[in-house]
C-alpha cells in the first residue's frame, strides 16, 4: 500500500529533470496553476518530520516499507487513488499540502556524479513554468528574479529537512521501533473486513517498553512528539477508506486483502 515508485530512478511526480539556467531559461516566467493533475492518481507523498504536527490532522503518516523507510502522508489507500483532489487534480477539501508536493516541479540535484554541489532542476513535463509563461520572470538581465532565489531557498530548506528525516528514520530503525503494518475495517454490510498492509508503523508496545537512557534520549532530541504525532494520525485511515468507499474506488477485497 505504502510504496514510494521510482520512474528512471526520478523520484515520484518527476517524469524528468532539466537544470534551470539563464542561458537556456532567460526568458522564461511561470505559469500560474489552480490544478495539480499529477497528484490525481498518487496514494501517498514523502513527508519530512517538521511537517508531521501539521499533517497528522489531515494524513495518516506511515513509513514505506523495504530496508529506507520513508515517512508518507496517505492520501488514499490504494495506488492510484488519490482522496484529496478530483479527477483535474484539484483539492476538494481542505488540508494541509506537504513541502514535497509545494516543491514540484523545483528540486536540487548533482548533474554529475561524484560532485556534492546540487543545482537547482526542473521537471519540464509539469509545465510550470515555460517560455510563454505569462507569471513573474524567472530571470532578469540574467540573474535569478525573487521568484527563482524563494524557490531556490525552499529547495534548500526541504533538503535540510529531508536529512533531518532520514537521521530520525535511522533512530527509529536501531531501536527496532518499527514493525510492519496491518489495518482491518470492518464496513458495514460487508461480509468480510478489508486489510490493508504494505507499510510500516511504530510499535506501541515497543514503546511502552521504552526506559531509562532510551526513553530519556529520545525525549531530550524531540523524537517523542514526532512518534506520537504519527500514532495518532493512524485511525485517520478510516476516514481515507470512508472517502474511497464514497468514490467508488474501492477495488475489490482480493485486491487489497
Amino acid at each position: 500500500m505504502a510504496t514510494v515508485p521510482q520512474n528512471n530512478n526520478l523520484p515520484i511526480l518527476y517524469n524528468d529533470l532539466v537544470p534551470l539556467s539563464s542561458n537556456d531559461h532567460g526568458t522564461w516566467k511561470t505559469n500560474p496553476l489552480d490544478v495539480a493533475p499529477y497528484l490525481v492518481g498518487q496514494h501517498a507523498v514523502p513527508l519530512t518530520i517538521e511537517e508531521f504536527t501539521s499533517a497528522q490532522r489531515f494524513y495518516p503518516i506511515v513509513f514505506s516499507s523495504g530496508p529506507q523507510p520513508v515517512p508518507l502522508a496517505l492520501m488514499g489507500l490504494n495506488e492510484g487513488v488519490n482522496t484529496f483532489v478530483d479527477e483535474e487534480g484539484k483539492l476538494v477539501r481542505e488540508t494541509y499540502v506537504p513541502a514535497y508536493v509545494r516543491r514540484y516541479p523545483f528540486m536540487l540535484a548533482r548533474l554529475r556524479p561524484g560532485v556534492d554541489e546540487l543545482s537547482l532542476c526542473f521537471d519540464p513535463t509539469a509545465n510550470a513554468i515555460s517560455a510563454e509563461g505569462e507569471g513573474p520572470a524567472l530571470f532578469e538581465d540574467g540573474k535569478p528574479t525573487e521568484v527563482t532565489q524563494n524557490m531556490l531557498q525552499f529547495c534548500e530548506q526541504f533538503e535540510r529537512a529531508a536529512q533531518q528525516t532520514q537521521a530520525f528514520v535511522e533512530e527509529l530503525m536501531e531501536a527496532k521501533l518499527l514493525i510492519d503494518g496491518e489495518v482491518t475495517i470492518q464496513p458495514e454490510g460487508s461480509d468480510k473486513p478489508f486489510i490493508y498492509r504494505g507499510f510500516q508503523m511504530v510499535a506501541e508496545e515497543k514503546m511502552r517498553e521504552l526506559r531509562g537512557d532510551s526513553l530519556r534520549k529520545m525525549s531530550k532530541n524531540g523524537m517523542l512528539p514526532l512518534i506520537y504525532a504519527h500514532m495518532m494520525s493512524l485511525p485517520l485511515m478510516r476516514e481515507i477508506f470512508g472517502r474511497q468507499m464514497a468514490m467508488g474506488k474501492v477495488p475489490p477485497q482480493e485486491a487489497v486483502n
